[in-house]
């Protein structure tokens, strides 16, 4: 019979099983009638032709069955009755088919939606052509970490460098869309980008082009790229968008291109419009912008070039620069270049978190699968009289293998479906807690990647999982456990379900000192005096246009604002600033000591605020010497006030007040220290104090566009922001006010990936000790149930209540104690993977270990003491007459 005809009558037996059977039997009937004629025309009598031919074939009933075991769908057939018998088994056991689906699910649950989260950032490669040959060049700071790089670097490594075959700098821009139909203007985010920016990523705009190099100059015409998103909300993806203009900071700004849906704006975050750099390629000066440290930059490999070819090309230029490209000190690239892949320097910040993630949930799932290995051990010893009973009356043992394989398999799946619905469930909190620019957050997602990672695991686990009773029958003696009526475990079993204990309990000592020494560390940096008073402030950024034209306006609109709100019913003082302790902000000028006899210039780099009057009182930074801040100075001179840091660095040893500095621009008039000021902490809690310098807005010598209004209340603050707002907007109606928030929000909000990662691994933790917990509680409760009689006996002569207690806890926490062993040296080896999410601790905390010691020792104190109170109240007398 063909293949072709073996599947056409297979399929005709299972769909249509009646009609299968009485072909099989007229054909049976009509084989066995030819062989007694074949016979009775020999001569042979019709009784002795039947008796001969039912000796050779045997009966009917049995030729019908060894002839439907020759067609594959009798494999089939077996199959899905080997399931239709795990699921009534399953279903009279309702409590033990609850809780390793439960196990299964929550471990496979978490894997899943843990890799949904991890894989977009770590394995999954960027979203642009040839993804591999995209780098990021920065500079190298004195700690070896990258700095941005400036213009000129640029143009010179755009003139220099052969290795790639397309260079281009970016930074930030976050301009002002006009009013939209709440009433309220738009912050749209941005970036400025030099010409090559989409041809070193490699994507072209889906209508429309991209930018040309020749309007990116100096002076050149107002030009934009949307993307596809902002195309399509704010202007009804209209195509013909295309040589429009469209109003961005008070300017007009023809639309050149709309980027595809796809696309992804990596470096460094999200982006919904891009328009020119426009600096001045011939770098007039060395005090203009073009050599300020400010300014990504990647850059596209040539096809064949490598990146360890570029990355000598680079350290080659930096090292030997030329007389036509000179560099300013602070641009020298005397400590060469850095050079990563992009998608490196995307994930950078959150790869160790998500790494520590990955290795808790790994161990998570681990602990689920040996949890469930020892459900399955129990109920395999209990099972042992049934197998027997079954080898007895004539089962195969590959055929009770497969049977066993098939409930465990069942299982697996079950639990596999239930990971499901807790993954997307736990996805969606996991989303919401993620901390502020997590990369490529957007698509983390239930996809098909995780479905096949989830099918995986769950095939791998049921292998794994549906081997155990397998092996556990195979080495047992079926014959021997048919006459072992009492169904006890073997000792071999009893053996193997404590070391599977002891493993729950050393892994679930990984995770809970993880979480432990994040949770020290959590307890530090909160006791981390941030140099300023965060009760009862809110905070709110305003961004303005460019529809000012000038300076002067932007200080007016800022200074009338600020006295609208200091106006305002509930308002016990309020301030204006131009970057916020711990937000974000990053504006750092190099600050240089006006020479005296006694020491050389001091040169260090400081955080820049341009703060109002009252911003001192407001913050609660103390002035510890001189004076602060007026408007205008009572001198007449500009004025600066310094944190105490920088007064320490700055000026050796000597008195700041009335000394003189530049900050930035060094052909500009000097400014006074009129005062020193307590240390703030600007960047986040764990760098510690920052060197600062603070200047009245109008004696900086540009405006910012953006400030900050700080509100301090006599009660709750944030019951404030609509009037604050409305105080803002009587002014200019036209201005966004973005990020607003309380200030305590601020400071949670700076730790964001730390207290993600603590609050992933406090659940992980928990969830590893109720399973240890658990199963220690199945192998004590199991050798309770075991030594029964025993136990009976012990008490009938004379052992107290205290002693048969002492005995099966002792037991327990035995096994516990050598779990907690294993597991404490193990998280000593893994406490690598968090060492850099940690502060202020050491990763061999004392303190943190020995809180993993105390809560497994109560976990297993409470998992032994209710089989050993059981064990205890047995009675004897029943025992005695059982025996």
């Amino acid at each position: 019979m063909s293949i072709w005809r073996q599947l056409a009558h297979g399929l005709r037996s299972l769909v249509h099983r009646e009609a299968a059977d009485l072909a099989i039997r007229d054909e049976v009937k009509q084989f066995l009638d030819e062989a007694v004629a074949e016979l009775v025309a020999g001569g042979v009598s019709p009784e002795e032709a039947r008796r001969t031919v039912r000796l050779r074939y045997g009966t009917p009933q049995a030729a019908r069955e060894e002839l439907r075991s020759f067609g594959w769908e009798n494999t089939v057939t077996s199959v899905l009755a080997d399931l239709r018998y795990g699921a009534r088994l399953l279903r009279r056991t309702p409590g033990f088919t609850t809780v390793v689906v439960l196990t299964l699910g929550l471990g496979i649950g978490a894997a899943t939606a843990i890799f949904s989260a991890v894989s977009p950032v770590l394995f999954e490669p960027l979203a642009y052509p040839h993804a591999e040959r995209i780098l990021s060049i920065a500079n190298h700071s004195a700690e070896g970490a990258p700095v941005p790089v400036t213009f000129g670097t640029y143009r010179e490594l755009v003139e220099r460098s052969r290795a790639f075959e397309a260079l281009s700098v970016f930074k930030p821009w976050q301009p002002t869309a006009t009013a939209t139909g709440n009433g309220e203007p738009e912050r749209l985010h941005g970036q400025r980008v030099s010409a090559s920016f989409f041809k070193v990523l490699g994507v072209a705009p889906a209508l429309g082009r991209e930018f040309d190099a020749s309007d990116d100059r100096r002076g050149g015409p107002d030009v934009v790229v949307l993307s596809h998103g902002l195309w399509r909300r704010r202007f009804g993806g209209d195509s013909t968008i295309i040589d429009r203009y469209v109003a961005l900071d008070g300017a007009t700004f023809r639309v050149l291109g709309v980027m595809p849906r796809e696309f992804e704006n990596v470096p460094p975050h999200p982006a919904q419009v891009w328009s020119l750099l426009q600096y001045d390629a011939s770098l007039p000066s060395f005090d203009g912008r073009e050599w300020g440290h400010h300014l990504n930059m990647v850059g596209r490999l040539r096809t064949g070039v490598d990146a360890d070819v570029a990355r000598d090309e680079l350290e080659r230029i930096a090292a030997n620069p030329i007389p036509e490209r000179a560099r300013p000190p602070w641009a020298s690239m005397g400590r060469g270049l850095s050079l990563r892949s992009l998608r490196e320097t995307a994930t950078a910040g959150a790869r160790p978190m998500l790494l520590a993630l990955l290795g808790a949930v790994a161990t998570l799932l681990v602990i689920a699968c040996v949890n469930v290995a020892s459900l399955l051990l129990a109920r395999g010893a209990r099972r042992r009289g049934e197998m027997a009973v079954r080898a007895a009356l004539g089962a195969a043992s590959p055929r009770l293998f497969r049977q066993l394989l098939t409930e465990g398999l069942l299982l697996v799946v079950l639990g596999g479906a239930a990971g499901l619905v807790f993954a997307w469930s736990g996805l969606g909190a996991l989303v919401s807690l993620s901390p502020p620019g997590l990369p490529r957050a957007d698509n983390i997602t239930l996809d098909g990647s995780a479905f096949v990672f989830a099918a995986a695991v769950t095939g791998l686990i049921g292998i794994i999982v549906g081997m155990v009773p397998v092996v556990m029958v195979a080495r047992g003696n079926l014959h021997c456990g048919l006459r072992e009526a009492s169904g006890r475990t073997a000792g071999s079993h009893i053996a193997t379900r404590r070391a599977l204990v002891v493993a729950q309990v050393g892994l679930a000592s990984v995770l809970l000192a993880g979480a432990g020494l994040l949770l020290r560390s959590m307890q530090r940096l909160s006791a981390v005096p941030t140099g300023f008073d965060t009760s009862s402030m809110v905070v709110m950024q305003v961004q303005t246009s460019d529809r000012f034209g000038d300076d002067d306006a932007v200080h007016r609109f800022f200074a009338q604002s600020l006295a609208a709100v200091r106006e305002l019913p509930g308002v016990v003082s309020a301030a204006l600033t131009s970057q916020l302790p711990l937000s974000g902000d990053i504006y750092v000028y190099g600050v240089t000591a006006e020479r005296d006899t006694r020491s050389e210039a001091g040169h260090t780099a400081a955080y820049r605020y341009a703060v109002s009057p009252g911003y001192f009182e407001t913050m609660g930074i103390p002035v510890v010497r001189g004076r602060g801040l007026f408007e205008p100075a009572a001198d007449g001179l500009p004025s600066v006030v310094v944190s105490e840091s920088l007064a320490r660095s700055a000026f050796d040893g000597r008195d700041p007040i009335g000394q003189r500095v530049h900050v930035g621009r060094t052909d500009l008039p000097w400014y006074t220290v009129v005062g020193v000021v307590g240390d703030v902490i600007q960047l986040s809690l764990e760098t510690g104090s920052a060197e600062a310098a603070y200047f009245t807005p109008n004696e900086w010598y540009f405006a910012d566009p953006a400030l900050w209004i700080v509100v301090r209340a006599a009660g709750d603050a944030t019951e404030l922001i609509p009037s604050i707002k409305e105080a803002i907007w009587s002014v200019d109606a036209h201005q966004p006010i973005v990020r607003i928030a309380a200030m305590e929000d601020i400071v949670v909000d700076s730790e964001s990936r730390r207290r993600f990662a603590l609050i992933t691994l406090e659940a992980f933790a928990l969830l590893a000790l109720v399973l240890a917990a658990i199963g220690l509680y199945g192998v004590v409760s199991g050798h309770v149930n075991e030594r029964w009689h025993e136990i009976g006996i012990r008490s009938a002569l004379g052992a107290s209540r205290q002693s048969i207690l002492a005995l099966v806890i002792r037991q327990g926490m035995t096994l516990t104690a050598v779990g907690i062993v294993i597991g404490l040296t193990g998280a000593a080896i893994a406490s690598e993977t968090v060492v850099t999410l940690l502060f202020g601790v050491s990763r061999l905390d004392p303190i943190t270990y020995f809180g993993v010691v105390a809560v497994l020792a109560s976990a297993a104190g409470v998992a032994c003491w209710i089989p050993a109170s059981r064990a205890a109240a047995i009675d004897p007398a029943q025992t005695l007459r059982a025996e």
